[in-house]
């Protein structure tokens, strides 16, 4: 791939600046050769996660389902409902038996708590090939 391509866009979610910034680490900005480089937006209220993808330009979110007050599971499953081709979404799950909680949510993926960036890095990947 050239640098010529426009860059993919993920929306990273959580109120706590240090799981953002996890998140921001283990992806870096080209986690696959094949794909473009990504450019992380940070985002650490609900109201806005929902203004960005309203906007929309955005080609997968990671929403932390451990954030308060609005957890990440929650804003999933309004995202799914209200927004017409919503890009995938990867929640962050409090420990992996949590994984059905993202599945009610509607999220294509779930990573648990603590990110393993490798594990991270292969789900935020496999989504971005299949919906480009």
């Amino acid at each position: 791939m050239t640098s010529d391509l426009p860059r993919l866009r993920i929306l990273v979610y959580s109120d706590d600046v240090n799981t953002r910034r996890q998140v921001v680490t283990a992806l870096g900005t080209r986690p696959d050769p094949d794909l473009p480089e990504i450019e992380c937006l940070e985002v650490a209220t609900a109201p806005v996660v929902v203004q960005h993808l309203d906007a929309g330009g955005i080609d997968l979110a990671v929403l932390d389902g451990e954030a308060t007050p609005a957890g990440g599971m929650g804003i999933a499953k309004q995202l799914k409902d209200e927004i017409d081709d919503c890009p995938p979404i990867v929640v962050l799950t409090g420990r992996p038996d949590d994984a059905w909680l993202a599945s009610w949510s509607r999220a294509e993926a779930a990573v648990p708590h603590p990110i393993d960036p490798i594990r991270l890095t292969t789900e935020v990947v496999a989504l971005l090939r299949a919906h480009s």
